[in-house]
């Protein structure tokens, strides 16, 4: 039978990230994935690596370690990533909502972000895009951005370049166990050895982690992002509504429908990325168009820019939703040998980095980041709560 030190379920970002720092270890690892590499939840999601929306305390350290990680990744993976430092805003849309954002600023300032509230005209100045009817905008020099399915690419390809073999339209059927150990996978392309097998499937993380016989609450939440024709530079930067913040984190005391809130980003070649969409609805990938029109609308809406510009298609994912919004990065207590990663919802992007890193420390059983993995086990008590 076919051997591997490692084997890495799952081929976006999340799983190419630890194929490539698990391999740097000089370990043998085989990365297998059901379709193409990034062609799932890392295919159809924005291109944000956002700081001021985490929420204060860990989530804040976790992404900011991450980041730190960013500064230096397209040198150390040896192709572009299109990351750029520009910065982030959150549109502040309403009067009444001015006061709940005052607050949200002091909680970041506190949290040890760079971010600022800016009024109508310092909004307007940095985003001319945007309507005159907004009251104002926080903004972060912090948050950045970059292109999620180069990253996922160059993740893999590094990943190469240490040994790693990364194997698309692979598919696993089962996971084997003896004596509460993995002893490695059936795939749609034969059966692998191995002692290490780490789950980093987004939302189809629990269907994974049954064939082990473990439970993980973990939702699908389906997101829908649409895609314009190329424009000249419109959105500079990365733009959230405050509106987004609250159906994120579901603080919302009205949550608007569809959990619609802003989020705009542009890319190099000139496409701008509006969403987004949030809705438990299963594994069902089809949208209803009113969910589009009336993302549309919203955006349309903050951004008249944008208003007739041609959409050219849509992209439609689903985030890997937890109940305390922190990812799940241990071994499994009871299968040794078996680790997830998964459950970063809409952070799989800026937190993609750390995790990789946090996975091979796992498996090292480096004492160095046991700090920052405390708080990402798969038995913490506000997990064991059902949906």
């Amino acid at each position: 039978m076919e051997t591997a030190d490692a084997i890495i379920i799952g081929g976006g970002v999340i799983g190419t990230s630890i194929a490539y720092y698990v391999a740097k270890t000089g370990r043998s690892v085989i990365l297998l994935e059901k379709g193409e590499i990034g062609a799932q939840t890392s295919a159809a999601c924005d291109k944000a690596i956002f700081l001021q929306s985490k929420k204060p305390g860990f989530p804040v350290q976790l992404a900011k370690k991450s980041r730190s990680i960013y500064e230096n990744l397209e040198e150390e993976l040896g192709a572009s990533i299109e990351f750029k430092p520009n910065g982030g805003m959150i549109v502040i849309e309403q009067e009444e909502h001015l006061e709940v954002m005052k607050k949200f600023v002091k909680k970041q300032q506190k949290a040890g972000i760079d971010v600022k509230l800016l009024d109508r005209n310092e909004a307007l100045a940095r985003q001319p895009s945007l309507s005159h009817h907004i009251v104002g905008a926080t903004y972060s020099k912090e948050d950045a951005e970059v292109n999620p399915l180069l990253l996922t690419q160059a993740f893999a390809e590094a990943a190469k370049r240490h040994h790693a073999e990364i194997r698309p339209h692979t598919a696993v059927i089962n996971i084997t166990t003896k004596n509460q150990k993995v002893t490695g996978v059936q795939t749609t392309n034969g059966s692998i050895a191995s002692e290490i097998v780490i789950n980093a499937t987004g939302p189809f993380a629990p269907k994974i982690a049954e064939m082990a016989g473990v439970s993980l609450t973990i939702m699908p939440r389906r997101g829908a992002i649409l895609i314009t024709e190329k424009l000249k530079p419109t959105i500079f930067g990365n733009v959230l509504c405050s509106q987004y913040i609250t159906a994120k984190h579901n603080e919302a005391q009205n949550p608007p429908p569809f959990g619609i809130g802003l989020s705009l980003g542009q890319t190099d070649s000139g496409n701008v990325l509006i969403g987004a969409s949030r809705e438990f609805n299963g594994y069902h990938k089809s949208v209803d168009a009113k969910v589009l029109s009336a993302i549309a609308a919203h955006a349309s809406r903050l951004a008249p820019a944008l208003r007739n510009t041609r959409i050219i298609r849509t992209m439609v994912g689903f985030r890997p939703y937890t109940i305390d919004g922190l990812p799940i990065i241990d071994e499994a207590p009871d299968v040794k040998g078996f680790f997830i990663a998964a459950g970063h919802e809409g952070d799989g992007i800026a937190l993609a980095p750390i995790t990789g890193h946090l996975v091979t420390s796992l498996i090292d059983k480096r004492a160095k980041e046991q700090e920052l993995l405390q708080p990402l086990k798969l038995n913490r008590s506000s997990r064991s709560l059902s949906f």
